[in-house]
This record gives C-alpha cells, sequence and structure tokens, in this order.
C-alpha cells in the first residue's frame, strides 16, 4: 500500500514488507546471542511525523545488537493530558525487536535517538518531534526509578495496546496479562487506525 499523507514535505513512499527482507530479519538473529525479545512504544506530533516515526525504526535497527523484528500499523491519537485541540495529533506505532544489550543500555539508546531528532523535554505532556519509550523487556518486573519495567502506563494506552496488539495478537504485558484484555478495558476514543499510512521493516 503506498503512503499518500502530505504534511510539509510528502513522506516516505512505503511498499509491503517483501517476504526476502523478512528472511534476512529472522536471519540476523544468528547475530545475536540469548537475545531478549522487548516492545518499543513510538509517537510523534511534531514536524513530518510518519518519516520521523520510520527514521526512529531504522536508528534502533543500526543500533549494535539489536534487531528489529516487527513493526505495526500506524495509529493517529488525541494528545493525553492537554486541552483539545491544543496540540497536533501524534503517529504512534509499536516496535517489536530483538536486543543483546540490557535495559539500561537500551534506555540510553533510545533517549540518544529521541535527542538525534531534537526532541526537547522541557514541558510535561508537551508537543515532541519524537517519544521512544520502552512498553517490555522480555519477562522483567522492575520497580527502577530510572527504568520502571514494563512501563508503568502501558496497559491505560490504547495508542500503545491497539498497535501492539495488530502486531502480536497473543502478547501479554508483564504482570498485567494478555493485551488483547487489558485492550478491552480502556477507552479507544481519539486513537484510530491510519489504514492510509505504513511504516517498513529496515532492509
Amino acid at each position: 500500500m503506498t503512503a499518500s499523507f502530505t504534511e510539509g514535505h510528502s513522506d516516505p513512499t512505503v511498499q509491503p514488507v517483501p517476504a526476502s527482507v523478512v528472511e534476512q530479519v529472522d536471519a540476523a538473529d544468528t547475530t545475536l546471542q540469548n537475545p531478549k525479545r522487548v516492545v518499543i512504544s513510538i509517537g510523534s506530533n511534531l514536524g513530518n511525523r510518519l518519516e520521523t516515526l520510520q527514521g526512529a525504526i531504522d536508528a534502533l535497527e543500526d543500533t549494535p545488537g539489536v534487531r528489529v523484528k516487527a513493526v505495526s500499523p500506524v495509529y493517529e491519537t488525541e494528545p493525553w493530558g492537554v486541552e483539545p485541540g491544543s496540540q497536533p495529533a501524534y503517529f504512534n506505532a509499536v516496535v517489536v525487536l530483538k536486543t543483546t544489550l540490557p535495559p539500561s543500555s537500551l534506555l540510553e539508546r533510545a533517549h540518544a535517538v529521541e535527542e538525534a531528532f531534537r526532541r526537547v523535554r522541557d514541558e510535561h505532556w508537551g508537543p515532541r518531534t519524537l517519544d521512544v519509550d520502552i512498553v517490555s523487556y522480555a519477562e522483567v518486573v522492575s520497580d527502577d526509578p530510572l527504568l520502571t519495567l514494563p512501563h508503568p502506563r502501558a496497559h491505560e494506552r490504547a495508542f500503545v495496546l491497539a498497535p501492539w496488539h495488530d502486531v502480536e495478537p497473543d502478547a501479554q504485558l508483564p504482570g498485567r496479562g494478555p493485551v488483547v484484555e487489558l485492550l478491552g478495558v480502556v477507552t479507544q476514543d481519539g486513537v484510530a487506525a491510519r489504514a492510509d499510512l505504513e511504516l517498513r521493516l529496515p532492509e
């Protein structure tokens, strides 16, 4: 499917992932020893949102010890915690990856990717060019204040649960249960799939 959404400039044209690319991604697992499965949520509501999300996916894939395994559909989401209409809507997606990096190193990389896209942290619930959150890391449950695992609000957020369920229908959020059940009890108002937009797996 071709993406035709225009925002300032044209977003990249993205085609369905060829089977050969999927095979290459699977084969790349052999370069990782005892990898952990990680779910990451990405979002953007400033600039060229689709291009930014694709850039974040590509940057994660370029990280040593990381292999991107799956990318969800794109969702458009009204911003949380602010007056309606006061900010542009977000594009959100979920990325499933395998990594040999420990959680702390992966968090550092997530922050570096945000900074590369000029993420500014001067306003709570403020608009942002890019948000990269670790939703879950294997089965780890941790109250570490630097990185709480799983993400402490993931179970409340349809913009995380809906794309995650799309890409992994049987997924479980550690300590919370099946994603499909969590999705069934949260409001999905203001969270809409954008079937006209697609993100691609890195080649």
